[in-house]
């Protein structure tokens, strides 16, 4: 049986299929394999976001006029079904204002997008943004149109299976937090029958994922060294120690003193993970309270205020001094008090220094 087969078989008795392979596997032919087993005729099932979904927008530089800088968007494609009765500008602002400094409008007409940003008092308009400022505005609109789909837009109907492929492939951890905290909460909100496989090599990404959805199926994706071919296996319920990479990770940047906020967001679910094996009822079990000092409950109280707050993609937020020494603090009492195999520790983060 063929793999998209075997993930669409999945899919009859859970909502959502979760999938880690390393760049090079194939992810995203096989992305292109599911979709290919929905067409019959014109019909499609499934919307999928992948490296040709990007290829739906191309610049227009004019390079002759040096002046009217737009996104074309590819008129063709069942993509951009709702693209004028469904007002797309005013679904994707909301989703892209909190990550972007610019801004945008849609010519349904002309059938491209043009930018401008704010430049003190001025406005500047149809400028190009970077690559990575296009990437966010892509997957924003993607995940606009999932939306509809969730809600059951008419011009999206068609829609039976969402498949997305690597959205962050050039995210930090702090982000791919985000992203995927988002992503998840978005598919969870509402009692939709549509189905959802979602692959990634990014490990983080995955492993948020896979606390988020909780009842997913997961697999672990390979090539076969002999005869060519995949390789697929279900992960279970703790598909890598991510807990060990994460806190080699938290160690080393403990140490070089680059530490940001993030970082809370990284440490808590080491924290929870250890309670959790130790029978502790919650992470603050795992915060040394000293016999002459409150400094646990303090310290909690950080890190939970600390892993709330709105998301930065651009300037993730550097800890104050007095900060660091509290996560410092917080870090060397839980290595201290729960010891994990310092060879391991120590091949970790090799593996993470490379």
């Amino acid at each position: 049986m063929s793999l998209p087969c075997i993930f669409e078989q999945g899919l009859e008795t859970k909502k959502y299929v979760l999938l880690f392979a390393y760049n090079g596997t194939g992810k995203t032919r096989l992305s292109t394999s599911f979709k290919d087993i929905g067409k019959q005729g014109d019909a499609r099932d499934t919307l999928y976001f992948n490296a040709f979904t990007e290829d739906l927008f191309t610049w227009d530089n004019d390079l002759e006029g040096d002046s009217d800088r737009n996104l074309k968007i590819n008129s063709q494609s069942r993509f951009f079904s709702g693209l004028e009765e469904l007002e797309m500008d005013n679904r994707v602002r909301p989703l892209l204002q909190r990550y972007a400094d610019f801004d945008f409008r849609i010519d349904t007409g002309e059938r491209v997008v043009r930018f401008s940003r704010s430049v003190g008092a001025e406005i500047v308009d149809n400028i190009k943004v970077s690559r990575g400022e296009e990437n966010i505005f892509i997957w924003r609109f993607f995940l606009a149109i999932v939306q509809l789909a969730l809600d059951g837009a008419e011009a999206y109907q068609w829609v039976k299976y969402i498949y997305i492929d690597d959205p962050i492939s050039s995210l930090d951890e702090h982000n791919a937090i985000a992203v995927a905290n988002h992503l998840a909460q978005l598919l969870k909100k509402q009692d939709s029958q549509l189905r959802t496989v979602i692959s990634s090599h990014h490990t983080l990404f995955f492993n948020v994922l896979c606390n988020e959805l909780s009842n997913a199926r997961k697999y672990f994706l390979s090539c076969a060294k002999e005869g060519g071919g995949y390789l697929v296996r279900e992960t279970g319920d703790t598909p890598f120690f991510h807990h060990v990479a994460a806190l080699a990770e938290l160690h080393r940047a403990a140490e070089s003193g680059t530490l940001y906020t993030y970082h809370f967001n990284m440490l808590r679910p080491v924290l929870e993970k250890a309670a959790s094996f130790h029978g502790f009822n919650g992470f603050s079990a795992c915060i040394k309270q000293d016999d002459d000092d409150q400094d646990g409950v303090l310290h909690t109280r950080i890190i939970n205020i600390l892993n709330h707050g709105n998301y930065s993609l651009y300037e993730p937020t550097e800890m104050i001094e007095e900060n660091k020494v509290y996560f410092r603090k917080i870090l060397q009492d839980f290595m201290d008090r729960f010891p994990f195999n310092p060879e391991l520790f120590a091949e970790e983060v090799e593996q993470i220094g490379a």
